[in-house]
């Protein structure tokens, strides 16, 4: 993806988001929950916990929400069972597109992304259809104007980190996830102000949309980020800025 299509992307997202403030509050505590249920109530001892608890933290999440969403993990509170489930599909024009899930009702899930992919010139996939050409990755991302590309590549190769990616008005910081808070920890050590942090999918390879295509996928992103049992959306197209502001608007 083009470095001015990622970060309209990411823009975009943001605002949506941002609209739903109550939604990312319900995502954030939905995979607390999970991460203790499957590792232990310690983050010091489970890292899906611990970034979990990072990123509701940045959120501004109140303690005590956290804290309640550990112990419905652990079983020290009654709440509801989740289960895992991921989607793996197509977009308009062949787009990738992988949906991460957490539900209660497997039924309900299944139709309703189901239909948010037939309804948005989309499609499900098999398992393994496109997964392969995604990889986990932590991804920093920094404004220009905030730090030079010296200081940051002292970071990335003294915590390690990948690389680090010129993106046009930004700085791009690509790590494994393991090394992920290490790196982000020195950044911001260095009071260095990100605009976006998070351990994500990255394609290998992207696919550029233009026209009713991108206008399409637009809507498809925001049907499935619309439904309350999707936690993540990954996908590997490209377009334009000025095709995604004007898909958007």
């Amino acid at each position: 993806m083009s470095g001015h299509s990622k970060w309209a992307t990411i823009k975009h997202k943001k605002g949506a988001l941002d609209a739903k403030r109550g939604k990312i509050f319900t995502r954030l505590i939905k995979e607390i929950t999970v991460a203790a249920k499957a590792g232990g109530g310690d983050p010091d001892g489970n890292p899906r916990l611990r970034s979990a608890i990072l990123a509701a933290k940045a959120e501004n999440m109140p303690q005590d929400n956290i804290k309640r969403a550990i112990q419905r993990g652990t079983g020290e509170l009654e709440g509801a069972n989740y289960e895992e489930i991921s989607f793996e599909g197509y977009g308009p024009g062949g787009v990738a597109v992988i949906v991460d899930t957490l539900t209660d009702n497997r039924n309900r899930t299944v139709s309703e992304v189901r239909f948010a992919f037939s309804k948005n010139g989309g499609n499900l996939g098999e398992s393994g259809s496109v997964r392969f050409m995604f990889s986990k990755k932590g991804v920093i991302g920094i404004e220009k104007a905030e730090a030079d590309e010296e200081k940051l590549m002292d970071i990335v190769l003294e915590h390690g980190g990948e690389d680090l990616n010129d993106e046009g008005d930004h700085w791009e910081i690509i790590t494994d996830p393991a090394s992920y808070e290490g790196v982000l920890g020195a950044v911001k050590a260095a009071n260095i102000p990100t605009v976006m942090s998070e351990v994500t999918m990255i394609s290998s390879t992207y696919t550029k949309l233009e026209g009713s295509h991108a206008n399409q996928m637009i809507r498809l992103l925001d049907a499935l980020e619309d439904l309350d049992d999707v936690q993540n959306v990954y996908s590997n197209f490209d377009m334009d800025t000025a095709d995604m502001e004007a898909a958007a608007g």
